[in-house]
């Protein structure tokens, strides 16, 4: 799932990162370090931190999660201000909820040991999602019972201390909102973490005996540097593939054909301007219209974006058929109501290709149809098909 990002909360946050940069860098300098936030630049004020303020009151709502991403950039940032900014960002996006009973008992069931055999790998994993070190502000602490230190200690040197139950409820791991434990749990089944397919397949055999029942699962989503890379998504709502070819945008029926079996690849035997294939991962975060534009910039090699952007969007609008005002209608408001910020919404794909059958549909006969839902296109030409 995913909430209404909390834009008031996320532009309190990045004021507090202005707040934490300004004083190292000089009037001079702010309009660079404005410009590397993705802010306006600098407004009129007295002093910097005000002049950074005015910056920021100039930026509207849709370009403060772009800022705040550029903000955990900043190599100056606190590890609680940096958590604060991508629990606001993460919690507004799509994420899967696990309730805290099944992370207790994933705890419970959880041997670290083979991720102890990679000790560096797996604090860094710590150190990128969880505080482990004291302020240094805090005065009157040291960095001798930080929770770093503990850890090193009662984790890593001496196992037996703690229990991995211990361990999570140290971290704050029970508690933590969704999106972070999900992105813990992604991490510990990483290649990143744990160089070993075996362990890492052990660990996502474990964690989705927990998961499956609360509705999740750890997902393989291709490979890592020859390493299985898994995804947490939601389990038993809908598919959780991700295409390995989206074919849209035809002027037509398009003539495929496979080129491998094994492996399901497919060649579309048409001119680049009678069909599109988009054949790059498509992540968790879904197929947005950056992703797309991305794409046809690097196919047709058009560095100018904005350029690259308008002829995209004529190519897709010439798809549309021109029997459906509906499509035409829908095609155009979506795009212009969202031109300003595009590139952070869900790319809207015309005349997608979901499904082949090189029979027609009085061959293949009503025994055997295409999938439920789907518009049988099949019934002209030698082949049957079906697109959305």
């Amino acid at each position: 799932m995913g909430d209404q990002m909390d834009m008031a909360r996320l532009r309190r946050l990045i004021d507090g990162v202005l707040l934490t940069l300004y004083t190292r860098y000089t009037v001079k300098e702010l309009p660079a370090l404005c410009e590397r936030l993705g802010l306006p630049p600098p407004g009129a004020g007295d002093t910097k931190h005000e002049r950074l303020v005015a910056s920021l009151n100039a930026c509207p709502d849709d370009r403060l999660p772009d800022v705040a991403e550029a903000a955990l950039e900043q190599e100056e940032l606190g590890q609680a201000e940096r958590m604060a900014l991508q629990d606001v960002l993460w919690l507004g996006r799509h994420h899967v909820q696990i309730p805290g009973r099944t992370r207790r008992e994933l705890a419970r069931d959880f041997d670290l040991s083979d991720h102890l055999g990679y000790p560096d790998r797996f604090m860094g994993l710590l150190s990128r999602l969880w505080h482990l070190d004291n302020d240094p502000l805090g005065g009157w602490t040291t960095t001798t019972n930080s929770l770093r230190t503990q850890i090193e200690r009662h984790v890593i040197r001496f196992p037996d201390d703690w229990t991995t139950e211990q361990f999570f409820e140290q971290l704050g791991a029970f508690e933590a909102p969704h999106p972070r434990f999900g992105h813990f749990i992604e991490g510990l089944a990483s290649s990143a973490v744990l160089p070993d397919e075996q362990a890492q397949r052990r660990f996502v055999e474990l964690a989705n005996r927990h998961l499956n029942p609360a509705g999740a699962q750890l997902s393989q989503h291709g490979e890592t540097d020859g390493y299985p890379h898994f995804q947490l998504v939601e389990h038993g709502r809908g598919t959780t593939r991700r295409p390995r070819n989206l074919i849209f945008a035809t002027l037509g029926k398009p003539d495929i054909r496979f080129t491998s079996a094994l492996d399901n690849d497919i060649e579309v035997a048409e001119r680049d301007d009678k069909v599109l294939v988009y054949d790059h991962p498509v992540g968790k975060e879904g197929l947005l219209w950056k992703h797309i534009l991305s794409w046809w910039q690097e196919t047709r090699n058009i560095p100018d974006q904005e350029q690259a952007a308008r002829a995209l969007y004529s190519r897709m609008e010439a798809s549309l058929p021109p029997n459906s005002p509906g499509q035409k209608n829908l095609f155009w408001h979506y795009h212009h109501a969202n031109w300003d910020h595009l590139n952070d919404v869900p790319a809207l794909l015309p005349e997608i290709w979901l499904h082949w059958d090189p029979k027609p549909l009085r061959e293949r006969g009503v025994r055997f149809p295409l999938p439920a839902g789907q518009l049988d296109t099949g019934t002209d030409g030698p082949g049957g098909s079906s697109h959305r």
